[in-house]
């Protein structure tokens, strides 16, 4: 019996759906509880190149939710994961803005889940507040059904995916997405957070909106080298 069978055969026996978070045309979300413990985990479903949760597999973060299991036939992927209780920024930025201090906070978390992201080759490619989990006092950065692993030897990505107005230009097939994609990304979720506009509508003001700029400039060569640059910036 392959892997994707007995782990599919095993959420039957073993778990009960909670409740379905999200279905498209690319897979599903559900939350499901284990009979037996009583714990509920994420369970991810989805067509695609699973690459990025394997490496996942023997890793942990504060700020990325922990994978457990990893199943594949063919194109179909299951992942089981941690689930991260709390508000994403995109509900709580429907009520309110965040100021300065607040967002140089969870952006830094954000960053250490990126170079985490980053040290194993992958690139994130949905950097937004919708992926962006409010636990307590933490920032965790979840769902990588659209993140691949960086591939040198490419010229540009092989399938187009991001949020527009989030993904980089080279998304967008002007050339392949790398580690400097997620640091445009995060340079228009430190502008909606302060201003609740893209950049360009409106910039964030003072060092943030010089941040913002660099972060998001057109030609990648001009952002910060890597997430630990803009740590700093911060």
């Amino acid at each position: 019996m392959d892997i994707y069978t007995w782990f599919e055969r095993a959420l039957r026996q073993e778990f009960d759906q909670v409740r379905l978070i999200k279905e498209s045309s690319r897979g599903s979300v559900r939350v499901v509880r284990h009979k037996t413990t009583g714990r509920d985990f994420i369970l991810r479903q989805f067509t695609g190149n699973p690459e990025v949760y394997q490496k996942l597999l023997d890793y942990t973060c504060p700020n990325l939710p922990t994978v457990y299991e990893v199943a594949c036939q063919g194109d179909q992927n299951l992942v089981l994961e941690e689930l991260i209780q709390g508000d994403t920024l995109g509900f709580l930025l429907q009520d309110a803005l965040f100021t300065p201090e607040e967002t140089r906070k969870i952006v830094i978390q954000v960053c250490r889940a990126l170079w985490v992201l980053h040290s194993i080759g992958a690139v994130h490619r949905d950097v937004k507040p919708e992926n962006i989990i409010l636990r307590g006092s933490e920032a965790v950065l979840i769902d990588f059904d659209a993140a691949r692993l960086h591939k040198p030897e490419h010229e540009m990505d092989t399938q187009i995916l991001g949020t527009t107005g989030f993904a980089a230009p080279e998304q967008y097939g002007l050339s392949q997405s790398d580690l400097r994609t997620d640091i445009y990304s995060v340079g228009i979720l430190i502008n909606v957070m302060l201003t609740g506009e893209h950049p360009s509508k409106k910039l964030a003001e003072g060092k943030m909106g010089h941040i913002v700029d660099r972060c998001t400039h057109v030609n990648p060569q001009r952002r910060y080298k890597n997430v630990l640059r803009l740590m700093e910036a911060l």
